[in-house]
């Protein structure tokens, strides 16, 4: 762990959840003070503190904002308004959100106050804040703030060796809804595989191991060539063939299952366009046959 900046702004916590110690834990580790933190939960919050030198647990929010200059509230999303409001704020501090999809306008009681306020969300999974711990360097943050906060917390991205975004004011949901198509509708989408084969014997444990390596592949030669070069089969080719095979087993597997292949599918050969696997005549051909399955 780095040693710490005494010159460097004065980093709180209220909520000491999973967010807030992989955040905190990271941002210690960086060499930045980390000097408090609340919660409703008195063990949460002293487990926060025991792995930070010179960070205190402390029985209030008020506390934490009273102490500190960069104040990170980390409760559920439809706790924020209502704890920000039930503070007192300095002007010299500043309340930042946590939050993927709550709008900044949230700490609007802080902003009242003369604070200044932001967001600060780490697009990463944080269901286990060690693994989240470990996993934080690489990945991107989203920042939305106005100077002088904008720069404080990009630099504070940096110090954990993460990438950012900036997000205008309205955007959050957006954002936050379109993440999921990266991580927990992946998983909705590899349940749906395991359904179809222990529709032919295969268990769950077995599907799973036999797909992730796949899923890995597949992450790897997107970072490696981008969306379209990454494609790979049916539609990567334009293999019309193998699509009317998948689509006559599929009718027998039920709607719900061909309605949802035909939809991804829909949206797989623009891809395949891009990567120059086919021309627009067989794209067109493959979606006539896509739209036919999807009829009633």
């Amino acid at each position: 762990m780095r040693q710490q900046n005494e010159s460097s702004p004065r980093i709180g916590f209220i909520g000491a959840g999973r967010v807030a110690k992989g955040l905190a834990w990271a941002l210690a580790q960086s060499g930045q003070r980390v000097v408090a933190a609340a919660s409703r939960s008195p063990d949460s919050a002293g487990a926060l503190a025991a792995r930070i030198a010179g960070c205190r647990a402390l029985p209030h929010a008020q506390d934490v904002v009273d102490g500190c200059d960069l104040i990170f509230i980390t409760v559920p999303d439809d706790a924020i308004a209502a704890v920000a409001a039930s503070v007192n704020w300095r002007k010299d501090a500043a309340a930042i959100n946590c939050s993927g999809a709550t709008e900044v306008a949230a700490l609007a009681s802080a902003a009242r106050a003369g604070a200044q306020t932001g967001g600060f969300h780490p697009l990463q999974l944080f269901a286990d804040p060690e693994v989240a711990l470990a996993g934080l360097p690489g990945c991107t943050i989203a920042i939305e703030a106005e100077a002088p906060l904008l720069a404080q917390l990009e630099q504070l991205a940096g110090a954990v060796q993460c990438r950012t975004i900036r997000l205008p004011p309205g955007s959050r949901a957006r954002y936050h809804a379109a993440a999921h198509y990266a991580a927990g509708f992946v998983i909705t989408l590899l349940n749906q595989a395991v359904e179809l084969w222990q529709s032919f014997g295969v268990g769950r444990e077995d599907t799973i191991r036999a797909l992730l390596p796949l899923l890995r592949g597949t992450a790897a030669s997107i970072e490696r060539s981008g969306l379209a070069q990454g494609l790979a089969g049916t539609f990567s080719r334009g293999d019309i063939g193998t699509l009317e095979r998948h689509l006559a087993d599929l009718a027998g597997a039920g709607p719900d299952a061909l309605r949802l292949y035909c939809e991804l599918a829909l949206r797989s050969i623009p891809l395949g366009l891009e990567r120059g696997g086919y021309d627009e005549e067989r794209a067109e051909a493959m979606r006539e046959l896509l739209r036919r399955a999807l009829k009633p």
